[in-house]
């Protein structure tokens, strides 16, 4: 019996069942990290496409066809037209100045010289623009400039990802290849790469409503009536934005889910939110207690006066 042991003990056959069993492990690692990756990298690589393919920037692949690529440039397109549109808002009129000299010129062919002035007129040395014209073209540029922020934050990601992707396993053995993704997906959790690759599509939400603000208030300067549809449609966008973002923060499993509800829920706004809505509700339910008690105070008090 002691033979067997000894035999048994110097024997490789202990080994190879630790060397069956590390190695089944680190197969199943693999096979179950390559469905979370495919996954990881189908969902980001998708959201980086759609902020890019909106903002203006071209970006081809297999599964893009010519219609998408034609139709890309959409908000980059619109935001630029209308900048351009309220460009000669910010400097003067050059008309104005040529009805003043020709004005100056009939005075002067009139004999009125007391009228016309000893000095040529120049409307434009005395000219500058007004404050709202220069609150709605800060506004409509920083809208451009966080739209083309968003872009450039998305083909940092996509580059980001191809970087994961291509170097996730490196080469070596089973074991050791696994140990070094791991080590790579640990780096995405620690530098909270998820918070910061779904900030460029929220980026690009704010660049839209600072754009309807932008569009709502230089229509109103122009034309409130028509201002006003403009501005009803902002408003509506925005608060249905945050009720959806609310309700995701008050339910995990509420289906629609964006990127802002993400980062505020690392952030732990949902817990604010919860514990602000249970104060609400519990100031509701002491009204409402104490609207009963009056009436029933009021339905007695009636009651013995008669």
């Amino acid at each position: 019996m002691k033979r067997v042991l000894n035999v048994l003990q110097d024997s490789t056959i202990v080994s190879k069942i630790g060397k069956d069993k590390r190695s089944r492990f680190w197969g199943v690692y693999k096979r179950v990290a390559e469905e979370h990756d495919g996954e990881f990298l189908e969902r980001y690589t998708s959201d980086m496409d759609i902020v890019l393919v909106f903002v203006g920037f071209e970006c081809l692949s297999s599964t893009r066809s010519k219609t998408d690529v034609d139709q890309s440039g959409l908000f980059s397109a619109v935001s630029t037209s209308f900048i351009v549109a309220m460009e000669s808002n910010l400097s003067p009129d050059p008309s104005d100045t040529t009805n003043a000299l020709l004005k100056q010129l009939v005075y002067i062919g009139l004999g009125n010289l007391a009228a016309a002035g000893s000095t040529p007129v120049d409307p434009a040395s005395t000219w500058s623009p007004t404050a709202p014209t220069l609150w709605i073209q800060t506004i409509a540029y920083a809208s451009l400039s966080m739209s083309l922020l968003a872009a450039f934050g998305a083909v940092l990601g996509k580059q980001w990802l191809g970087y994961y992707k291509s170097n996730r396993y490196g080469r070596g053995s089973q074991e050791e290849r696994g140990k070094r993704r791991q080590e790579k997906f640990d780096g995405l959790v620690t530098w909270y790469f998820d918070a910061v690759v779904q900030s460029f599509p929220v980026l690009l939400q704010f660049s839209l409503l600072l754009f309807g603000i932008a569009l709502g208030a230089h229509i109103w300067c122009e034309q409130p009536s028509i201002a006003w549809v403009i501005i009803a449609t902002t408003v509506f966008g925005f608060l249905f934005y945050s009720l959806t973002v609310m309700a995701c923060l008050i339910s995990p499993a509420c289906p629609f889910q964006t990127p802002i509800s993400t980062i505020l829920r690392m952030l732990r706004m949902d817990r604010v939110l919860r514990l602000i809505l249970k104060r609400v509700s519990c100031y509701f339910q002491q009204l409402t207690t104490r609207a009963a008690t009056i009436a029933w105070y009021r339905q007695i008090e009636m009651e013995l006066f008669v």
